[in-house]
């Protein structure tokens, strides 16, 4: 790694860790005003315009030879978005924010799963423990969430993580077929496009104002950015360490949670977040495939 790119990769990580801890912030205050579907339309409208300019500017085409791939890893990815966004607006800020981050101890249980289903002899108890460990720290974290009767919106941020950790796989396989960053987030944006609109016909159409449509813009451009910033710092950085500086995003989103939402973390719940990152970055390591580790999205 070049001097340049050593202190650039960080910087790039660090400033998109905060700029998806600021659009989680944007996502819980615009859903008092609407439905997590119709977030996710103005996201990927935002989205696609964005990534479309970027294409454009880089005099790149968005034409595919792959779409299944692209349909696959957009399905995915919305889902996951869906879901974190249905946390998001009934959860903490940081529970929500941290359950999401569990995608890097669901592929590490993918990867024990796929040993045990392909007879390896060889199943790393490390990376095993690091599973078990996340989990201990999600149920840690839950157990004052059930208490205050939010189960659905729970689960819907730990599923989010399992169904992004898929997602990233698949930003793996289209990055080895030569897929550049801009094409995949103008397809991930546009599978939103369609799966939020088709939510919006049986949730109807929320009214706007001047306050709910700066919240859906902000939302639409951090997002983009900030996956273009990490897709760039994982190009020409330590994937090891840029996973690391990536939960700072936890840290980012309990400020913001603290100071705009007066949330209060029982110890409980800062433990649990200390397991997962622990597990997260153990895992990350343990799994660690340098140029095969796929850029952490918000799905």
């Amino acid at each position: 790694m070049n001097p340049r790119a050593r202190v650039q990769a960080p910087l790039l990580v660090l400033g998109a860790s905060l700029l998806f801890a600021t659009m989680g912030l944007c996502v819980k205050l615009a859903s008092a005003l609407y439905p997590a579907g119709e977030i996710v339309f103005y996201r990927g409208l935002v989205g696609m315009g964005f990534a479309y300019l970027v294409s454009r500017a880089q005099g790149r085409s968005l034409r595919t030879d792959v779409p299944a791939m692209h349909f696959w890893r957009s399905l995915c990815g919305v889902v996951a978005l869906g879901l974190w966004f249905y946390a998001i607006g009934g959860l903490p800020l940081a529970t929500a924010v941290t359950l999401n981050y569990m995608s890097s101890v669901w592929m590490a249980l993918f990867l024990l799963g796929g040993a045990v289903l392909l007879g390896s002899a060889q199943v790393d108890g490390r990376l095993f423990a690091a599973v078990l460990v996340g989990f201990g720290g999600v149920a840690l974290v839950l157990r004052p969430t059930l208490a205050q009767h939010q189960l659905w919106h729970g689960l819907a941020g730990l599923l989010s993580g399992m169904v992004a950790a898929m997602a990233y796989l698949q930003v793996t396989a289209l990055g080895r077929r030569g897929e550049p960053e801009t094409r995949i987030v103008f397809y991930f944006a546009l599978g939103g496009v369609v799966a939020g609109a088709l939510t919006m016909l049986w949730t109807g159409f929320s009214r706007h104002s001047l306050y709910g449509i700066g919240l859906l813009l902000a939302v639409g451009l951090l997002a983009t950015i900030a996956q273009l910033m990490i897709t760039r710092a994982f190009a020409i950085g330590s994937a090891l360490s840029n996973a690391g500086l990536q939960y700072s995003g936890i840290l980012f989103a309990t400020a913001y949670g603290v100071l705009v939402f007066g949330e209060r973390l029982s110890w409980m719940a800062v433990l649990g977040m200390l397991l997962i990152v622990a597990a997260g970055l153990v895992s990350t390591w343990l799994s660690r495939l340098p140029r095969e580790s796929p850029p952490p999205t918000e799905g």
